[in-house]
């Protein structure tokens, strides 16, 4: 795969994974106690916010190269 398509890959899933958690920060009301629902949706949302912080970072070293 070259540079270009890479950054361009890399982009639209970036772009895709901050819809989600902007979604996902729409309904989340932060962790209630003994509720696996909303444990559930804060894993989600850390996992989707490394992914984004992960592909920035990706972004960035493709553009630096």
């Amino acid at each position: 795969m070259d540079k270009a398509k890479k950054l361009k890959d890399h982009i639209e899933k970036r772009d895709r994974y901050k819809a989600k958690l902007k979604e996902m920060y729409k309904h989340f009301r932060g962790v209630k106690h003994e509720n696996s629902l909303s444990e559930l949706q804060d894993s989600t949302i850390k996992v989707y916010e490394d992914i984004v912080r992960s592909l920035n970072v990706e972004i960035e070293l493709l553009k630096k190269n």
